[in-house]
């Protein structure tokens, strides 16, 4: 893992200063980065987005099965999960985009801990990339883009309560992380947000939760 983590690392050490030689600025570079890594991943979105229809389509079983064994969760777990191997569907596949950031989220940290401190990491005049956000809008903006990406992917029933509980965390996380960190998570999930609203329309559900 660690050898893994060293390639990422210098992978977007490398990317982040080319791009910085363009442009002069690391925010702007940061936000560059994060588009050409989304698009790399963007094999494992479209896959995530087939998993979503599939969910879609077993939508109504869901909710008869919620209803119908709403006084016994344990059964109501076991008929879901075999709804799901009925239908060879991988429950946390909408999941899935937001696990495999985790280890590009931390070679990002690594990489920011070496950027110039002080006027030279500042971006759009006001926030220090290094440090973090003392005026608090970047850990706003993480919780509520990480909010609105997680409802247009999680489809499962029971995994409603992430739509609160990631959001929080990421808020609080943000609060102490370098603020370059923080505006790739935003720029990761805005990204997200708008390829999820574009293969949305290219493939659309139909009323009743069917695609």
């Amino acid at each position: 893992m660690g050898k893994i983590m060293d390639w990422l690392a210098g992978g977007l050490g490398w990317l982040l200063n080319g791009i910085v030689q363009f442009t002069g600025s690391y925010g702007i570079s940061i936000i560059l980065s994060t588009i050409i890594v989304r698009l790399l991943l963007y094999p494992l979105t479209l896959s995530q987005t087939k998993s979503m229809m599939a969910m879609r389509e077993i939508q109504p079983e869901l909710n008869e099965l919620q209803k119908k064994y709403k006084d016994n969760p344990e059964e109501y777990q076991k008929r879901t999960m075999e709804l799901y191997q009925k239908n060879k569907i991988n429950p946390l596949g909408g999941c899935l985009p937001m696990l495999v950031q985790l280890p590009i989220l931390w070679a990002f940290f690594r990489v920011l801990r070496d950027l110039p401190y002080g006027e030279a990491s500042k971006f759009l005049g006001i926030w220090v990339l290094s440090e973090p956000d003392k005026f608090y809008v970047l850990p706003l903006l993480a919780a509520l883009t990480t909010y609105l990406q997680s409802k247009m992917t999680v489809t499962d029933p029971s995994q409603k309560s992430m739509l609160v509980a990631m959001p929080i965390m990421i808020g609080i996380f943000s609060l102490s992380f370098p603020s370059g960190l923080v505006l790739y998570w935003i720029t990761s999930n805005i990204f997200s947000i708008a390829q999820q609203a574009w293969l949305n329309k290219l493939y659309p559900v139909k009323q009743g939760g069917q695609g």
